[in-house]
């Protein structure tokens, strides 16, 4: 199974910006998914995550509001709408793909598989 994501740059704040993370070699409509980041000298934490379905969306509260996730079974990808984008959003945001047990989570260590992380860089 391969996450290959994409979409990251350099935005002002204020700015959106879409992330993408194609998924490959799974049936991406039985995968939970989930957006994690990781912050220059802090522990990598948890943004949005999806359950398999893709009917319910979890967001963490620093991003409520302003991102949006979804997947495409269609084209077996999934997406991070991140709108009114802060300086503090800044970080290397990673994909995750798995099967969790109760259909979604948070948890690092329930996601099976992961891409290679973009960045994104928002300034004042």
């Amino acid at each position: 199974v391969q996450l290959q994501a994409s979409g990251g740059g350099s935005v002002q704040a204020g700015g959106s910006l879409r992330l993408s993370c194609a998924v490959s070699g799974a049936i991406f409509s039985n995968l939970a998914m989930g957006w994690f980041r990781q912050a220059p000298g802090k522990e990598r934490e948890w943004v949005a995550v999806i359950d398999w379905s893709g009917s319910n969306a979890y967001y963490a509260d620093s991003v409520r509001g302003r991102f949006t996730i979804s997947k495409d079974n269609a084209k077996s990808t999934l997406y991070l709408r991140m709108n009114s984008l802060k300086p503090e959003d800044t970080a290397v945001y990673s994909c995750a793909a798995g099967f969790p047990p109760v259909g979604w989570t948070i948890l690092e260590h329930e996601y099976h598989y992961w891409g290679q992380g973009t960045l994104v860089t928002v300034s004042s």
